[in-house]
């Protein structure tokens, strides 16, 4: 694999390729490691090691815009790439608004945090590895840990563009986590925890272990409860996972495409007043920490939706250009596709309401949600897909529930919103933080 001196002198050569051809490019160059383990039956069923570089060329000639990739650094794979964009560019549209316009950008992602010295040996790894299913199976009525392993990843990437910028961001990663498969008296269940961190020594087993040993156990003898409306408290991972359904909502690229309903939302009331957002580009713990998007912009923070207004969307160069706005730096390009827009870490803000008062009577928790992209639409808002959880009263579990349908309005249930707690919570991912929050009505279809 190549070092970082020949991805640089790669992407210098293509930057001098495509100058030739009087038209403006940026480059990405990314070069990873990644190492992987899985456990089956008290043996390693996976040790896999891979590498690799990618570099993608995003050329603008005659206001029309292509993309290309090569994971060759040799002369000829380059020039092949930057024909084949520059060709491409030829049969697409013109567009005005999509240039290479960040202009002598020299950022670097400095944050010690991102980029630890790894210390474990392999054998560690490894130990780790084998613990999480055998810290499964070991506990009473655990048939199997189906779902289990250890992954880390570095990675670093290379943003240039022929107006001068050269931007430098590296980083290091790594998870572990274990689902445990639980059956008593002819019934199952399974549930699943994950734990994250920068190095080795920052994952913590045993929550994955006993977290999913004792969802799955509280689950089984879970059942469908009476249709209607109940009031609703997502845990954080299903919370994360339905904003993540309707992230289109604060997409720039969207708005420009003609799909996004909250297109001509601006300073208008598109929340309960209690819900604030922000799209933050440092926090600490954070895995989206980065000094520059992908065009090589600043990342900074920018308020998406303030006391229920909605305050702005996410824009790169591209869709800030088309509405004459400023560009809040989230420009989103892989080595391999073309520009977009991604967030940072997604912020709700914390509200008043203490632990008592937010589970106070009786409402709904739901920890698993299924089909959620499946059954949601983006832009209708609409959604419907089957749920598990507990019927709780005063904060305390009354009965498990399975086999139920939650369906709802995710346009209409942020604008009903009864509480909001006062202490925040990060995902498993660490890009989504966020207190409790109750909503006031969702149709929940069970018996």
């Amino acid at each position: 694999m190549a070092d970082q001196n020949a991805l640089q002198q790669a992407i210098d050569y293509v930057l001098d390729r495509v100058k030739a051809q009087d038209a403006a490019a940026d480059v990405i160059a990314n070069r990873s490691n990644n190492f992987s383990l899985k456990a089956n039956q008290g043996e390693l069923d996976e040790y896999k090691v891979t590498s690799g570089q990618v570099i993608g060329v995003r050329v603008v000639k005659d206001q029309r815009t292509a993309t290309s990739y090569s994971e060759s650094l040799d002369l000829a794979s380059l020039d092949l790439m930057v024909d084949n964009a520059l060709t491409n560019a030829q049969y697409s549209q013109q567009d005005p608004h999509q240039k290479i316009s960040c202009i002598d950008s020299r950022l670097a992602t400095t944050e010690p945090e991102i980029y630890q010295t790894e210390t474990a040996t392999v054998d560690e790894k490894i130990a780790l590895a084998l613990s999480l299913e055998q810290g499964v199976v070991s506990k009473p009525n655990a048939t199997s840990a189906p779902y289990n392993g250890f992954a880390e990843s570095d990675s670093h990437i290379i943003l240039a563009n022929t107006q001068g910028t050269l931007c430098n961001h590296s980083e290091r990663s790594t998870y572990c986590y274990a689902y445990t498969l639980y059956e008593k008296d002819g019934k199952q269940a399974m549930h699943g925890g994950m734990s994250s961190g920068r190095v080795f020594n920052q994952l913590d087993p045993n929550y994955c272990i006993n977290h999913g040993y004792e969802m799955a156990q509280a689950l089984l003898d879970g059942a469908p409860i009476a249709s209607k409306h109940y009031s609703v408290i997502f845990t954080l991972s299903a919370l994360s996972s339905l904003f993540s359904a309707f992230g289109m909502c604060m997409s720039g690229q969207a708005a420009m495409k003609g799909i996004n309903p909250w297109r001509d939302a601006l300073d208008t009331l598109v929340a309960n007043p209690l819900l604030t957002i922000t799209d933050t580009a440092y926090i600490n713990g954070g895995f989206s920490i980065k000094a520059f998007d992908s065009e090589g912009f600043a990342t900074h923070d920018t308020l998406l939706v303030g006391d229920g207004k909605l305050r702005s969307l996410l824009h790169n160069s591209h869709t800030a250009s088309y509405f004459g706005i400023n560009n809040t730096a989230n420009g989103s390009r892989s080595a391999k596709g073309g520009l977009g827009v991604s967030s940072r870490h997604t912020v709700i803000n914390t509200g008043t309401s203490s632990e008592a008062e937010i589970t106070a009577g009786e409402y709904l928790e739901l920890v698993e949600l299924q089909g959620v992209h499946s059954g949601a639409d983006a832009v209708s808002g609409d959604f419907s897909f089957g749920a598990s959880g507990f019927l709780c009263r005063d904060g305390k579990r009354q009965q498990a529930v399975r086999g139920i349908t939650v369906a709802g309005n995710f346009y209409q249930m942020i604008k009903e919103i009864d509480a909001i707690s006062n202490q925040l919570e990060n995902d498993y991912n660490r890009s989504f933080y966020a207190p409790k929050i109750r909503f006031t009505r969702l149709n929940i279809a069970g018996k």
